[in-house]
């Protein structure tokens, strides 16, 4: 098993108070940290984090479903600050927000996991490894032992061999929650990725070398923590591959959405918390609670699948409602501030997901940022709470929303 005996190699250091306060002067929203990155990262790593499908109309129905919700407050009660701690598959956290598992984050900002790994643990949040991401599980294990999830996507070859593999390999690194992705059945198109030179097979091809150069920042913190890579899938790679043979390796190894079958195997494997991540439709909420799924994460994938699915927030009240307390609910897609997990929660969310807000940040002032943002939707979250009059975070609940865009279960009953 894991040593948490051991010496933790630990990332960068927590910012000092002076820092805090400077980067909350200069960027008071995630919106300004969003502004901010585009001039210090490549564009092809822009397009990649911060487009989705289409014309990012998913994207936009996210945004706008969540902008939408208004949350009715109650005075008389007075607690300062109201406090955010919440408990999730029967561990403490410091509050109902934490971190999205995301795509080749590395790519982005290199080094994106170590930051963001670093800051979840320092400040007690769920920090979701992502498969591709540019540090393994066992390199996330010692970066943040008290808070660390895992995602996998499906890789069905061989009997499962490399994804049994890496269930087995999050067991010994003491990974508490296992993530399995259900909403990447096919391949899409991003149109704002290709216009920007990253293509389906991936070339690491002379534009994108060019446009790497033009952003001093990321070719800094690319040489302190490597070229960007998708660690995980080392030990199944020849020895020094590269990125475009890792590439084609995930590409041709992997693909699909697990079957409810694949579901039930994975569960009897791993016996500790796991999670459907992609749910949309109550009947598949209901069939995971049916296989001892502990934990269901209604997502629409950020918007970068296909632009035709409903906003993740509103059909988060129908699954609620037919989850019944009888399994965790996580929600992410379009996260951007504290008042967006405070609704998320209100309409029946236990914890709330960001992932783009984390790359922004990354771009716009590196290794400081996803303590920033943490620390920015926090504050956020425990103003809100005020302001509605709860007294913690399970009051909201209780808390009046109108919430025009949602769907109702029996909407989906209805259609069968």
């Amino acid at each position: 098993m894991h040593d948490r005996t051991a010496v933790i190699k630990r990332g960068p250091a927590p910012a000092d108070a002076a820092t805090r306060l400077a980067l909350k002067r200069r960027y008071p929203t995630i919106a300004d940290l969003r502004k901010a990155s585009r001039k210090n990262i490549p564009n092809f790593a822009y397009e990649y984090m911060d487009g989705g499908a289409g014309s990012d109309g998913n994207i936009a129905r996210n945004n706008a479903s969540l902008d939408g919700i208004e949350m009715v407050p109650r005075y008389g009660v007075m607690i300062s600050p109201p406090p955010c701690e919440v408990t999730l598959f029967g561990r403490k956290y410091a509050a109902p927000f934490g971190i999205a598992p995301m795509g080749g984050p590395s790519v982005v900002f290199p080094g994106a996991d170590v930051f963001m790994a670093s800051a979840a643990q320092h400040a007690r949040v769920p920090y979701t490894l992502g498969l591709v991401a540019g540090i393994d599980v066992e390199r996330a294990a010692e970066l943040a032992p008290d808070v660390l999830w895992f995602q996998l996507y499906r890789y069905a070859k061989n009997e499962h061999k490399i994804g049994f593999d890496l269930v087995r390999r999050a067991e010994i690194a003491g990974v508490h929650v296992l993530m399995l992705t259900m909403d990447t059945p096919t391949r899409t198109t991003r149109p704002r990725e290709v216009k920007s030179g990253i293509l389906n097979p991936f070339k690491l091809d002379m534009r994108l070398r060019m446009d790497a150069l033009s952003a001093p920042r990321w070719m800094m913190s690319m040489r302190k923590y490597g070229v960007p890579r998708f660690a995980s899938f080392a030990p199944y790679l020849p020895p020094n591959a590269g990125i475009e043979e890792t590439a084609k390796f995930t590409a041709s190894e992997g693909g699909g959405a697990f079957s409810w079958d694949e579901v039930a195997r994975y569960r009897d494997k791993w016996k500790k918390p796991l999670v459907l991540k992609g749910i949309m439709h109550p009947a598949d909420a209901e069939r995971a609670v049916s296989l001892g799924i502990d934990g269901i994460l209604v997502s629409n994938h950020g918007g970068r699948q296909i632009e035709a699915l409903p906003a993740a927030i509103d059909v988060l009240p129908a699954i609620a409602e037919q989850v019944k307390g009888r399994a965790t609910i996580l929600f992410d897609s379009g996260v951007r501030s504290g008042w967006d997990v405070a609704r998320a929660v209100a309409l029946g969310a236990d914890v709330a997901l960001a992932g783009k807000a984390f790359l922004w940040s990354m771009g716009a002032i590196g290794s400081r940022g996803p303590g920033h943002v943490i620390d920015t939707v926090t504050e956020d979250l425990r103003a809100t709470l005020g302001q509605l009059g709860a007294a913690d975070v399970a009051a909201l609940r209780s808390v009046h929303t109108r919430h025009s865009t949602a769907y109702r279960l029996s909407d989906f009953q209805k259609q069968g």
